[in-house]
């Protein structure tokens, strides 16, 4: 069966959510397809963890977000974001992966795993959380390597690497260490991220240097094998005796998939796709991106916070492209 649109969002986080909500204010006929439950990306989140921004920063369309503390927790937001889906009546088809998306003489059809759409206008604002940054190293693909990294509880008594240096990384660390786990910290880096909240650094901090949590410096990687990892450090290589590896070295958005849509990304490290920064509209007429996705590899340049935005400015193109036209 095809279904006919004005516009398929592809994402079902809380921007997409966010461009949902603006669709159906201004009386277009949309479907948020999202490949898993409501906010998937969210919902793989830690289930400790705790947001940078405050609640009232998370909020879309100018729905309260009340929390307890703060800065709320993954489930305050789960909570927070379905209620938004529920209460209105957001036109959302979870568990349907989009598998192609085409464009073919002015309108787009929207492939999934369940349906197809016909529509005159894609956004795809799909995150970054799916594709973990590999560290490619022989022992990667053994079970005891995870890259999503969710309950401390699991890990108490085990001897835990944990790999990385930024906010997922550095959580893991002391949780698991609160835990009761014997937590190596391996940084590729001189020090602890900057970008690492500003409550939890000092923490992180003090537990290396009182030699609760050890950390290893300007290291990566050599080797993982069922009892043990191999680091190269700045010395020599150090083998150092394991159970488990979390490597949080960070995500990033599905390139291929931008690429085989015909969006241009550029040549460097920052991989950012083309856009128009007043519409969001990328190098193909109709197709929009929303999101922590127009960053490119530069992860921590968009957020919820900054870019819920997107929503407002991609609907009012397309109506101002539709009453023009």
């Amino acid at each position: 069966m095809k279904t006919e649109l004005d516009i398929v969002i592809v994402g079902g986080g809380p921007i997409g959510i966010a461009c949902g909500l603006e669709a159906k204010k201004n009386g277009l006929t949309y479907v948020i397809l999202e490949k898993g439950p409501i906010v998937n990306s969210l919902f793989h989140y830690p289930s400790n963890m705790q947001f940078f921004s405050s609640s009232e920063k998370l909020e879309i369309d100018e729905i309260p977000f009340i929390s307890k503390e703060a800065k709320p927790k993954r489930d305050e937001a789960l909570e927070y974001y379905r209620r938004i889906v529920t209460s209105n009546k957001l036109n959302i088809k979870l568990f349907e992966k989009v598998e192609n998306v085409q464009k073919n003489e002015g309108t787009f059809t929207v492939v999934s795993e369940k349906n197809t759409y016909i529509s005159k206008q894609v956004v795809i604002a799909t995150g970054f959380y799916d594709l973990p940054n590999l560290l490619n190293v022989p022992g990667e693909d053994l079970e005891k390597v995870v890259h999503y990294y969710d309950n401390p509880h699991y890990y108490s008594g085990q001897k835990v690497a944990v790999i990385g240096a930024s906010n997922s990384a550095i959580d893991a660390a002391l949780e698991c260490w609160r835990k009761g786990a014997d937590v190596s910290l391996i940084i590729r880096g001189s020090e602890v991220g900057q970008r690492v909240k500003y409550w939890v650094r000092p923490d992180i901090v003090n537990r290396i240097e009182e030699g609760s949590i050890k950390a290893y410096y300007n290291t990566t990687v050599k080797s993982i094998t069922e009892n043990s990892i191999s680091l190269n450090t700045e010395n020599d290589v150090v083998e150092i005796e394991n159970d488990f590896v979390l490597a949080l070295t960070g995500y990033k958005p599905n390139f291929n998939f931008l690429e085989k849509l015909g969006v241009n990304i550029s040549n460097d490290a920052k991989k950012l796709p083309e856009y128009n920064p007043d519409t969001m509209e990328t190098n193909i007429d109709g197709l929009y991106l929303a999101g922590v996705i127009c960053g490119g590899m530069e992860t921590h340049k968009w957020f919820i916070e900054n870019s819920r935005i997107h929503a407002k400015m991609i609907v009012s193109d397309i109506i101002s492209n539709t009453v023009t036209s």
